[in-house]
């Protein structure tokens, strides 16, 4: 019988491939609303394919480099499928999870579960995960259990489940340097530590990153990790900036092709960061990296992006036009990208993250945001503009700056999604949001956003998003939820009216 020495596994919410649609995977972090929790994870969450072993087609970005580490170095290493793990934790020795928002803390979970009050799936998904008898029961037999990723930090919250799963690491950072430290250690019968913070010095360089040796869900590939603009909210600006040489991306680009896969995300904390000096992009390595991947893949979607970014990419060099003209092509109808709005206040803007707006000055943040936002819906780029509430220092001035940029925004095409306050970067040591109740300019807020993203939302089921058969009972699913969500926003408008008159 085939055993692995390290299994690496997550839970459904991330061994997905979001029926090839990454941003279907944010319905995974918010309650069933309006469908029955079963139709609600099928939209979210379909499970993957896997092969006779259970090692699914595709998996998360993530767990692949820490996969492909451990067997660049000789260790018996696999990532299993969550629903397979079981036949193979009895030999194990250690169990390895990574997770983005292990217990719903993360910004768009808390959110949803602060406004609805209720557990979102990703929360329900692990907790099914980790209560599992068969991880008991190889725990008691000394199978180590370790824990990494993005939200490592989530853990140090809830110490109960420290104690209760038996957690023996908590691996917090990059992980492919140290990671095969930990590994010899299980692997000698040596302590591990409780604690791991990968910091700068023990980053890994850009030799010690490894290539996939699997496909990534979604044909995800990294080309760069670090982001220069050092906002104080963000854990990314606390990694060093690296950029790939296009050598390394494109052997990862042959994996997933290898693997059938002609679509994919392509992931970096600041997509027009790639080969730029500082903050100012250079068209000529954005320009060969494009060029590259659409040899590749059919169509694309970034990550991320930054709205000063956009701007002064298009405004000194013409390159949201340049870009354009090689990604939107018969393949490909838009480019979907994440963005960081975080307010509409300049104040705020210059408080907390003075870098992020330029070269510009943080007093003219919301002139870019919206100038941004222009070049974005004249490029066929759609984007999901994340907004921050209830940061440490906001006002209700400030909330009401953000409202009015909302309004701003209404001509062109996006998705707003307002997140509550959650403490990483510098701010970890802060209050979280989610102990401090809405107040009406927050309500208003929300409002506002809400018809917004209906709005645009339709438009972009219809004329850009899932197109063509295969797709109609996903695209019906989130029709019959917008239709849902519309009628009930009208019940509570009409209610606070009513309250109002009183």
């Amino acid at each position: 019988m085939v055993s692995f020495d390290f299994v690496i596994t997550t839970d459904r919410c991330l061994m997905t491939n979001h029926h090839h649609k990454e941003f279907l995977g944010f319905l995974g972090t918010g309650p069933a609303i309006g469908l029955p929790e079963k139709v609600w994870k099928w939209l979210a969450c379909p499970k993957i394919g896997t092969d006779s072993l259970g090692r699914p087609n595709e998996a998360p970005y993530g767990l692949r480099k820490i996969e492909a580490k451990l067997l660049d170095e000789g260790f018996n290493a696999a990532i299993i499928d969550p629903d397979a793990i079981d036949k193979y934790l009895p030999t194990a020795k250690a169990l390895m999870f990574s997770h983005h928002d292990y217990f719903a803390f993360g910004p768009p979970s808390s959110t949803w579960w602060g406004i609805t009050k209720k557990e979102p799936i990703n929360y329900k998904s692990f907790q099914e995960l980790i209560n599992r008898p068969s991880i008991a029961q190889a725990k008691s037999r000394g199978m180590k259990v370790i824990v990494g990723g993005p939200s490592t930090w989530q853990w140090l919250w809830r110490e109960d489940m420290i104690e209760k799963v038996g957690v023996d690491t908590l691996f917090d950072g990059e992980g492919e340097r140290l990671i095969v430290k930990i590994a010899q250690s299980i692997i000698d019968g040596e302590p591990l530590p409780k604690y791991m913070y990968v910091d700068a010095e023990d980053s890994p360089s850009l030799e010690e990153i490894p290539e996939i040796k699997g496909a990534s869900v979604n044909g995800l590939i990294e080309v760069m990790r670090g982001c220069p603009r050092y906002c104080r909210f963000c854990s990314v600006t606390l990694r060093q900036v690296r950029y790939y040489p296009l050598e390394k991306i494109e052997k990862e680009l042959q994996v997933n092709v290898k693997a059938g896969i002609r679509d994919g995300v392509i992931h970096s904390d600041d997509m027009l960061f790639y080969g730029a000096v500082g903050i100012f992009p250079r068209p000529e390595p954005l320009i060969k990296l494009h060029r590259l991947i659409k040899r590749y893949y059919k169509s694309i979607a970034w990550s991320h992006a930054s709205l000063a970014a956009i701007r002064y990419s298009e405004e000194k060099y013409g390159l949201m036009s340049k870009l354009s003209e090689i990604i939107i092509d018969d393949n490909q109808r838009y480019l979907g990208v994440e963005v960081g709005v975080e307010t509409g206040s300049p104040r705020l803007a210059k408080e907390i993250m003075p870098a992020k707006s330029s070269p510009y000055k943080p007093e003219e943040y919301p002139e870019t945001v919206e100038e941004a936002f222009k070049i974005m819906h004249e490029h066929a780029v759609i984007p999901a503009g994340t907004m921050i509430i209830g940061l440490p220092e906001e006002k209700e001035e400030d909330v009401i700056r953000t409202i009015e940029m909302v309004d701003n925004l209404r001509p062109y095409r996006s998705i707003l999604v307002p997140m509550f306050f959650v403490p990483m970067g510098m701010f970890k040591n802060k209050d979280w949001f989610t102990r401090i109740k809405l107040n009406d300019s927050h309500i208003e807020l929300y409002r506002k956003v809400f018809w917004h993203d209906v709005y645009w939302a339709e438009d972009i089921i219809d004329k850009f998003y899932m197109q063509g058969p295969l797709y109609y009972p996903v695209r019906l699913g989130l029709k019959l939820f917008l239709k849902n969500a519309k009628s009930r926003m009208r019940k509570v408008e009409a209610w606070l009216e009513g309250q109002l008159k009183k």
